[in-house]
């Protein structure tokens, strides 16, 4: 895979002369993809795509819905590590990742965090508002939860959602204790995991009448969304206001993430809160209706790209969000990349079309 090293060795993680590799990359790793698995090439060849030279602009790659992965285990290639998705609606996705992958994804990550600000050599305290490790969890947000405390020296890790007999279960009576602790130390606190439990925290303290003047550097750093707790998510204002209130940390000190096991890119906020497209991906959104693409500024369902992995289909992957892609120019923050808004969620049964197209091409798998 020469031109995935080539695309994820580019020094500026926001550099899109790059484009043309990229599109390259993609074609490069459709190759390997359609001879290393029949069903992907069967939904490549019933969408009437047959050789990557039918492919002139990322919108052509075959789109796999993740409702359809959750539903079907893709294999394409041999693979070192395998992680899956939370799982929350019944249904996990299965996504496998070869050494080239793993590589890859470990360049974009220190050339995105560096460019935020995020890696740094001071250690800090981290305080993971998700899963504490345990064989039993492969999903990828537990990983991923982890392996962010490698961003900074990590002096301690405490983590709310512990391993019982009964499954997770959040213990945020530890996480007060650990505060009372930390903010008489110098060390930062990073708080690193879902936004759910992190605003959970931040109204659990505000309704016991508890603050916190957390060491100088201290981060809330948010990944995963809301998964089940959804309904409850909170308006960004209100959540820097209660972490500005409980924490004492401004909102320039909060950075989200996001991304998907389907879709292993990571994109950052920049300074004004918005997820600007890194050079190692692409974002079609399409129109939930006829899946065309559609311009810049309209709402729609998110196509995730990239050349990332080959051990696992997820070239071009259809999520159940829906989002707006915005023209670079429209933020303050000086990049010029796309950025993307995440609007919401569209129902099962808005999306089932998509995938159970791609299910008939296979054959006898429901949707």
């Amino acid at each position: 895979m020469k031109l995935r090293r080539k695309l994820f060795s580019s020094k500026d993680p926001y550099d899109f002369s790059k484009a043309e590799i990229f599109l390259d990359a993609c074609r490069e790793n459709y190759d390997h993809l359609i001879t290393h698995c029949d069903d992907y090439k069967k939904i490549s060849e019933g969408l009437g795509i047959r050789s990557s030279k039918d492919i002139n602009r990322p919108s052509d790659i075959p789109v796999i819905p993740t409702m359809l992965m959750k539903q079907h285990d893709f294999r394409s290639g041999r693979y070192m590590v395998m992680a899956t998705s939370s799982g929350t609606s019944g249904k996990m996705s299965h996504v496998r990742f070869e050494f080239g992958a793993l590589m890859a994804a470990l360049k974009m990550s220190i050339k995105v965090t560096r460019y935020h600000g995020i890696m740094t050599a001071k250690p800090c305290r981290y305080i993971v508002m998700g899963y504490k490790p345990h064989r039993s969890n492969k999903t990828a947000v537990a990983k991923t939860a982890y392996l962010t405390t490698f961003l900074a020296p990590a002096i301690s890790r405490k983590f709310i959602l512990k391993h019982t007999s009964d499954g997770y279960k959040p213990d945020f009576e530890s996480i007060v204790e650990a505060l009372k602790k930390y903010e008489k130390g110098r060390a930062p606190v990073r708080f690193m995991g879902f936004p759910s439990y992190t605003f959970f925290l931040f109204r659990l303290l505000e309704e016991r009448g508890l603050s916190f003047k957390l060491p100088k550097g201290s981060k809330v750093m948010l990944g995963g969304g809301w998964k089940q707790f959804y309904q409850e998510a909170a308006d960004k204002d209100t959540f820097y206001k209660l972490a500005k209130k409980t924490l004492d940390i401004d909102e320039e000190n909060i950075v989200e993430f996001f991304g998907a096991v389907e879709h292993p890119i990571l994109y950052t906020d920049c300074a004004y809160h918005h997820f600007h497209v890194p050079v190692y991906s692409n974002i079609v959104i399409r129109d939930p209706d006829t899946l065309e693409p559609l311009e810049n500024g309209q709402t729609g369902l998110v196509n995730l790209i990239s050349p990332l992995c080959t051990a696992t289909p997820i070239l071009s992957v259809m999520t159940d969000d829906l989002g707006i892609l915005h023209d670079g120019s429209e933020c303050p923050c000086g990049v010029k990349s796309p950025y993307l808004e995440i609007v919401g969620r569209v129902a099962p049964e808005d999306i089932k079309t998509c995938a159970a197209g791609a299910a008939d091409i296979l054959k006898g798998v429901k949707v």
